[in-house]
């Protein structure tokens, strides 16, 4: 599709959802990872915050198996971390095994990001400004858009940012005599690295040059509205 022009945006795999005995359910998996035992710490620690619950550990040799019960939306998106924190030496493998009661909130990503403020082209000033405090998706000269996701957050909060604002110069500092400074490493996704980072909100912009992410709502008044709508039904659900 992208070769003959399209373009399109496409959301974050989402798990289906049903009813049993008036309880809402959602699907679990079986997981069966094969580990070094120095990375087994780390994907205990992963898998127990998406709500996994462990049904066997095994130590065999130098390799540690894990068995766990594994709610479906924990796992999406698990992939690419789960290569990173093993180096790449662990196994994993996961089908269907039921549904069971709903596991509650998993947190599935960690670090906010940054969000463009207006429409315009990226500035080095306000990019370099940015990237100390957490990592760009945009080059300088980038036409962005109110909404789009520039950058990921250090922290876990999202912030509404303007990477088009350059630097004020005055009569007695010009451009010509400022020190230039090189951009941090730019994150560059595939389609499948985009589809596993963004969130329930966000959406991956596909076109037949780019890969780009933005939020669903782009304008920040209307985008907090719906979050406070969508709080108050999950807290009245939930009562």
């Amino acid at each position: 599709m992208r070769r003959e022009g399209y373009e399109l945006c496409v959301s974050k795999p989402e798990v289906l959802l049903k009813e049993v005995d008036g309880k809402v359910h959602e699907p679990f998996e079986k997981v069966i990872v094969s580990v070094p035992n120095e990375y087994a710490g780390g994907v205990i620690s992963q898998l127990n915050v998406r709500k996994g619950i462990m049904s066997l550990m095994d130590n065999d040799g130098s390799y540690t198996k894990l068995e766990y019960l594994v709610p479906t939306r924990g796992l999406i998106g698990y992939r690419s971390e789960f290569i990173n924190t093993t180096h790449g030496y662990g196994i994993m493998e996961k089908s269907f095994d039921s549904y069971n009661p709903y596991a509650g909130k998993i947190q599935s990503r960690a670090n906010g990001v940054f969000i463009a403020k207006e429409d315009g082209k990226t500035m080095t000033y306000s990019l370099l400004a940015l990237s100390e405090r957490g990592v760009m998706f945009v080059d300088p000269a980038t036409k962005v858009y109110t909404g789009m996701l520039v950058g990921m957050n250090s922290r876990d909060n999202d912030l509404v940012v303007n990477p088009c604002k350059n630097k004020v110069l005055s009569a007695m500092r010009t451009s010509g005599t400022d020190n230039y400074e090189k951009l941090k490493e730019i994150k560059r996704f595939t389609l499948e690295q985009a589809l596993e980072f963004i969130e329930q909100d966000e959406l991956v912009e596909i076109t037949p040059d780019d890969i780009r992410l933005r939020k669903k709502i782009l304008v920040e008044n209307l985008r907090k509205r719906a979050n406070k709508t969508l709080k108050w039904d999950m807290e009245i659900s939930n009562s």
